[in-house]
């Protein structure tokens, strides 16, 4: 669910236009840490044990988990890019059809052929790098090893929806132009604002 970014480094000045709002963001993320109920949740949706979650980044309507923040460094000392990470069966679900229909070669070809959202795309790279930039601070976590990694393929390509709806769900509306548009085209099978959830309490 990680990309690393190759065509240049970033520098902390990049993440400065963003930096507020990801203060505001790990505020308000770690203002509720996860706790055991939560975790097992997540665990019974994953199959296995959450190594490194440290808080809930978006519930479904009915308060279950649909992602999670995890910290940049997972016991044991491996680092870990993926910052938002989609736990959802069902978001998982949806999220995995529109890569079997070609989504992933379609938003592609649209950020080859659209400026804009090609813009949009790299600031939702830093967005994310700023994000985890400010949690990692937080929780004393080395980014040494994935400075310029966010998730997904940004800032360059798509690679796996997976990552880049779960910081549309994170971070809200146009954090991520592609999350957002994977997440209006599976409205029928999978939206926060509906509870489909599979996942026992």
């Amino acid at each position: 669910m990680s990309e690393t970014n190759t065509a240049q480094t970033t520098t902390t000045d990049d993440l400065t236009p963003f930096a507020d709002a990801a203060k505001a963001l790990v505020d308000r993320c770690m203002a509720e840490p996860a706790n055991d109920k939560d975790i097992a949740i997540v665990e019974r949706q994953l199959g296995r044990y959450p190594r490194g979650m440290v808080a809930v980044g978006a519930r479904c309507v009915c308060g279950r988990p649909l992602a999670v923040i995890t910290r940049p460094v997972l016991p044991g000392g491996i680092p870990f890019p993926t910052t938002c990470y989609l736990t959802s069966p069902e978001a998982v679900k949806a999220a995995s059809h529109v890569e079997a229909d070609g989504g992933m070669r379609e938003y592609n070809e649209l950020l080859a052929a659209d400026e804009s959202v090609r813009a949009a795309y790299h600031d939702a790279h830093l967005r994310y790098l700023a994000f985890r930039h400010e949690l990692a601070l937080r929780l004393g976590d080395s980014e040494e090893h994935i400075a310029d990694t966010s998730a997904g393929g940004m800032p360059v390509r798509v690679k796996c929806l997976h990552a880049l709806l779960a910081q549309t769900l994170v971070m809200g509306p146009r954090a991520n132009p592609i999350g957002d548009l994977t997440l209006k085209r599976i409205a029928d099978e999978f939206s926060p604002t509906v509870c489909r959830c599979t996942t026992e309490d």
